[in-house]
C-alpha cells in the first residue's frame, strides 16, 4: 500500500494489521509512505516500481471496485495475452451500485470525450481505481511515466499504446465511496492541462523509446 501524506487513519490501521500478523508469517502488507502529498499518479508510479510478483493490481483504498472482481481482470491476461486490463465503470455491461454526485459523472464524461479526442485512445473510462498489469511489460512505461496526479492513467495507457500493449477495458462493479480529493474547480483543468503535456511531449520526442516515432507503427489495444 502506498500513503500519499494521509491524515484519515489509514497508516494507523495498515500498521495495526500488519502488527497482528504472526512474526513467522508471510507479510501479505507492505507499506509505502511519501511522507507529503505528491499525486495519485506519483504514488501508483512508487508502488509499481516496488512492487514483486509476476502482476501487479492497482485499487484504491477505498474499494470502491470489490476485491472480489479481480478474476475479471485476469482473464484477459492469462487467456487473452493482455498486458494491461482496466475496470470500467462505462461498459453497458458494468455495474454502478452507488453513483457518484451527478456533477461528478458529468465531469467524468467530458473529461472522457477530450481524453479521445486529444489522444486517440479509445477508451470509455480511464479514471478507474482498478488496474491489473503484466509487470514486466509496464515497467518501462512507469519509469519513463511525468504526470504525478490524477491524469497519470492517461499518460500510462498513451504509453502503452506506442509500445503495442494490449489493454483490455473490462466491465466492473462500481460503489462510489465518500470523501472525494477531487477539486471540481482546479483538478479538471489541471488534467486536461497534463493530457496536453503528454501529447506535445511524445510529439516533441521526450519519451525516448517509448515515444510514438521511436514505437513505429501502432498497434490500436
Amino acid at each position: 500500500m502506498v500513503d500519499d501524506g494521509s491524515a484519515d487513519g489509514t497508516v494507523a490501521r495498515v500498521e495495526a494489521f500488519a502488527a497482528s500478523r504472526p512474526p513467522d508469517a508471510r507479510p501479505v502488507v507492505r507499506l509505502l509512505k511519501n511522507g507529503v502529498n505528491r499525486g495519485k499518479g506519483y504514488s501508483i508510479k512508487h508502488g509499481v516500481l516496488l512492487a514483486g510478483g509476476d502482476l501487479v493490481l492497482v485499487s484504491d483504498a477505498d474499494f470502491s471496485t470489490p476485491i472480489t472482481d479481480l478474476p475479471r481482470l485476469l482473464r484477459p491476461i492469462e487467456t487473452e495475452g493482455y498486458g494491461i486490463a482496466i475496470g470500467s465503470r462505462a461498459l453497458p455491461e458494468s455495474q454502478v451500485e452507488i453513483r457518484q454526485a451527478a456533477w461528478r459523472e458529468g465531469m467524468g464524461r467530458a473529461f472522457n470525450r477530450l481524453v479521445r479526442l486529444l489522444t486517440g485512445l479509445p477508451f470509455r473510462d480511464t479514471q478507474c481505481g482498478f488496474k491489473l498489469m503484466r509487470r514486466q511489460e509496464v515497467l518501462p512505461l512507469f519509469r519513463g511515466a511525468r504526470i504525478e496526479r490524477f491524469a497519470y492513467d492517461v499518460e500510462i495507457l498513451y504509453l502503452a499504446r506506442n509500445a503495442g500493449i494490449r489493454v483490455a477495458e473490462v466491465p466492473v462493479v462500481w460503489r462510489n465511496a465518500a470523501g472525494t480529493k477531487v477539486n471540481a474547480l482546479v483538478d479538471p483543468l489541471d488534467m486536461l492541462k497534463d493530457i496536453v503535456r503528454v501529447v506535445l511531449r511524445d510529439h516533441l520526442g521526450r519519451y525516448g523509446p517509448l515515444g510514438r516515432q521511436a514505437a513505429g507503427t501502432l498497434r490500436r489495444p
